[in-house]
């Protein structure tokens, strides 16, 4: 439970003001149908940390030992930093998804952009921290809905109303918690 609650908790906070929520605004502006883009989010996200958990279950089962757990510690401490660094969606990055009805469009341009992107290296470290695949995926994914899905319904509106500065805030100093506490707990002094 704890990994499930963890993992949503995480990327629902470092989703705000992300790029992926940022696409999906512009796709709600661009095909204004919500349902078939909240499918293909859910969708994407589900394939997409499904392999980011999984990576770092394995990576943690391999790698197991006490330098790999500080480097789990360090890269929850440096994910605190880069939440505090805002995401742009320049117009070049944005795919086009006038080929394809919403969801596929929706689907595959979440997949894309969320490769390499803060929410899955996060999930990448909480698959290693917990390494419980499945937990990690509902909850990373939940949080990615959460932080999405209005999005698409809200559009613009969040965008202006959200104090993302805040946000990001919470959101660094929820990773750099996380990041602490598992140095705490590797040093043994607790």
């Amino acid at each position: 439970m704890e990994a499930l609650l963890t993992s949503t908790a995480v990327v629902a906070l470092a989703e705000i003001g992300d790029k992926t929520q940022l696409l999906a605004i512009v796709l709600a502006a661009r095909f204004r149908r919500p349902w078939p883009i909240i499918a293909g989010i859910l969708v994407a996200t589900l394939a997409n940390h499904f392999l980011a958990a999984l990576a770092g279950e394995q990576a943690a089962a391999l790698l197991d030992g006490r330098w790999f757990r500080y480097l789990i510690a360090a890269s929850f401490i440096v994910m605190a930093g880069w939440t505090l660094i805002p995401d742009t969606f320049e117009e070049d990055d944005e795919p086009k998804p006038g080929r394809f009805g919403p969801f596929l469009a929706t689907t595959i341009a979440f997949f894309l952009v969320e490769m390499g992107d803060k929410t899955q290296i996060a999930t990448i470290a909480l698959g290693a921290r917990f390494q419980s695949v499945l937990p990690v995926m509902t909850g990373t994914t939940l949080g990615m809905m959460i932080a999405n899905a209005p999005a698409v319904f809200l559009g613009q509106e969040i965008v202006r109303r959200v104090p993302l500065g805040t946000v990001r805030i919470i959101a660094a100093l929820l990773f750099l918690a996380i990041g602490l506490w598992l140095l705490v707990q590797t040093t043994g002094w607790v």
